[in-house]
């Protein structure tokens, strides 16, 4: 299958790999120092023999010189058994690992053959999302396809395997009456389920009598007071509260049914005339005041351009709703231009259409040029949420509006929200300082007037 070199041994699994790593590594080989000391270890009897013949002066001096050089060569040989496992490069099959990093992976691969290749890629995960399943798994089906999956036959086909499958035996077989394992029994009880403390509370006659002769409902309505929900159902602790009394079959025990929504007719639809409206708006009727358009399906774009174009003269009309009618980005600048140029309107709903954030941004902004607004709402368009970016932007343009009181805006920032609503609160104060001061000077203007009359009756 797979070619090796003759230099080196096959490769080999668990603790083979690591037996051929260590004989084939330095430390296979005992150290020198070892050896030089196993060698005058084994020269120590003659001199030990030399020794016990000479004085003993000289006893003493070979005894010492002896312990000297066992010391030293103990020291030389642990030292040098140190630095050799220290310094030491690992080493796989006889070379160091660095060697490996100059191979050419292509070159070896061109050497195998398909057999070897195929071998290899089994062993391999390329761990590649790119790559389909079906390369990335190494188990290959050599069987030939039998045609297109039938779902229904492949079902089949499982259920009758399973079938003619015979059950593995069991290793203690089954007896009918025998019981198996350890039986339950049920613990033994006196009879008495009930709890055997009892609490005993004293209550005067009085309402120990009352309490004996009470009526459910009665205990049911003296516990909502004390506040005992867990005694009660909802049902039975709000008529409690509202004095409705009790609902009729329901204890201790009743569970509460849903309570049944109410029907609400539908609401009438809109009877406005588009085209009678626009005639007015441009016609400035005066009795005009409030325009409501709401839920109009099918209003044609130059019926709006019309209207807009009407409103841009009018002096009259003080609140325009248009709700739920489709307006669209290209009908909103139409809308801002007229806002622009109208000094008259106070409210403007645009509430449920199709505008972007960027055409709220163009109609906030028409109302900084007349600044008479007073209440402007465009929530629920086709974009629900706007932006930090858009609330920004819109935050500064609400900020230069001295008039406007009301807004009807979603805004996803609490920054957002903070300041605006910080800086509508400063024009509702400044209108409220208006008001009363234009009344009291209403107020002395009346005043002046009647003593200048009383003074001319008199003359």
């Amino acid at each position: 299958m797979m070619s090796f070199d003759n230099n080196f041994p096959p490769p080999s699994t668990g603790g083979d790999r690591r037996l051929s790593t260590l004989l084939h590594s330095p430390l296979s080989s005992p150290p020198v120092a070892f050896q030089q000391s196993a060698r005058q270890s084994s020269q120590q009897p003659s001199a030990s023999r030399a020794a016990r013949q000479s004085s003993p002066a000289e006893n003493e001096t070979t005894n010492s010189n002896l312990f000297d050089f066992a010391v030293r060569s103990n020291k030389s040989t642990s030292s040098k058994k140190t630095t050799t496992m220290t310094t030491a490069p690992a080493k796989l099959y006889g070379k160091n690992l660095s060697d490996y990093d100059e191979l050419d992976v292509d070159q070896l691969l061109s050497q195998l053959s398909p057999e070897e290749i195929s071998i290899l890629a089994k062993e391999v995960d390329p761990d590649d999302n790119l790559l389909p399943p079906s390369e990335r798994c190494s188990y290959e089906c050599n069987k030939e396809a039998t045609g297109p999956l039938n779902r229904k036959k492949l079902i089949e086909h499982i259920n009758k395997q399973a079938l003619e499958t015979p059950d593995l035996p069991e290793i203690k077989p089954y007896v009918a009456g025998t019981v198996r394992g350890k039986k339950w029994v049920a613990p033994e009880t006196n009879g008495n389920t009930e709890h055997e403390d009892k609490i005993a509370i004293d209550i005067d006659d009085e309402y120990g009598d009352a309490l004996n002769t009470a009526s459910q409902e009665e205990i049911i309505d003296l516990a909502a007071i004390l506040g005992f929900h867990s005694m009660m159902n909802q049902d039975q602790y709000h008529a409690s509260l509202l004095n409705k009394g009790q609902p009729i079959g329901l204890g201790w025990d009743g569970v509460t049914k849903a309570t049944q929504p109410k029907v609400y007719p539908p609401e009438p639809p809109n009877q406005t005339d588009p085209e009678d409206s626009i005639k007015r708006v441009r016609d400035d009727d005066s009795k005009l005041l409030d325009l409501n358009w709401n839920n109009i399906k099918n209003i044609s774009d130059e019926k709006f351009e019309n209207l807009f174009n009407a409103l841009v003269e009018n002096t009259h009309l003080e609140t325009l709703s248009l709700v739920n009618v489709g307006l669209t980005d290209r009908l909103a600048d139409k809308l801002a231009e007229a806002l622009e140029k109208n000094c008259t309107l106070r409210v403007c709903n645009v509430e449920t259409n199709f505008i972007s954030p960027v055409g709220i941004i163009h109609l906030v902004k028409s109302l900084l040029k007349q600044r008479s607004l007073e209440e402007f709402r465009a929530t629920n368009q086709r974009s629900q949420v706007l932006g930090n970016k858009i609330e920004m932007e819109l935050t500064k343009l609400i900020e230069q509006n001295p008039t406007i009181l009301r807004l009807g805006l979603h805004l996803e920032y609490n920054d957002a929200r903070h300041r605006i609503a910080s800086h509508l609160q400063r024009n509702i104060d400044r209108n409220c300082r208006l008001g009363v001061q234009a009344k009291f000077k209403l107020a002395e203007t009346i005043h002046n007037n009647q003593s200048s009359f009383e003074i001319v009756s008199t003359e």
